[in-house]
């Protein structure tokens, strides 16, 4: 799929990956959905990947809401920045380890639903103008939407068809 650049692709793409991210979780059995992955040392089950999608919709809300009420704030909060992020994320985990399957699922739903109504506020020429926004740097606030959503949702899917095939290929192992 290639990379939206209009808001009428970024929505299409954002609820079309959102979807089959969905139907992916819906396929899986109940043990692979509480079930450990065993290649990862971060998202080590389903809950700590959807609490991932869930906390980067929450620092889009956040930076863009805060932003276009005239309080500069940066994407990632401090003491972060694009080399030291990884270490945010670790905290993101850390955070939720008590959070539940439920509950992950329940929060990431209502998060995209929010990004969603964001992403329709803006018109295509705020979302895919560079430097439309002064606080979005040298991009767009597109790109943004896009990493934060079908982009993301790749990733999680991606990792969640791993855990699958590990479990099945685990399975007639035995």
């Amino acid at each position: 799929m290639a990379r939206p650049v209009t808001k009428t692709d970024l929505i299409i793409a954002a609820n079309g990956q959102f979807d089959k991210l969905w139907k992916l979780i819906d396929f899986m059995t109940e043990s692979e959905q509480t079930g450990t992955f065993g290649f990862e040392d971060r998202d080590k089950n389903l809950r700590d990947v959807l609490i991932h999608l869930y906390e980067w919709h929450q620092l889009l809300l956040n930076w863009a809401n805060a932003n276009r009420k005239g309080e500069q704030k940066p994407f990632l909060p401090e003491p972060y920045n694009w080399k030291t992020y990884p270490q945010m994320n670790v905290e993101f985990w850390e955070k939720h380890q008590k959070t539940s399957l439920i509950d992950s699922k329940k929060r990431l739903k209502e998060s995209h639903s929010n990004v969603m109504n964001l992403i329709e506020t803006f018109s295509n020429e705020e979302l895919f103008t560079k430097k439309y926004f002064p606080w979005t740097g040298t991009t767009n606030l597109g790109s943004y939407c896009v990493s934060a959503t079908s982009s993301h949702y790749d990733w999680a899917m991606k990792k969640i068809k791993m855990h699958i095939k590990n479990n099945k290929c685990c399975e007639s192992d035995q």
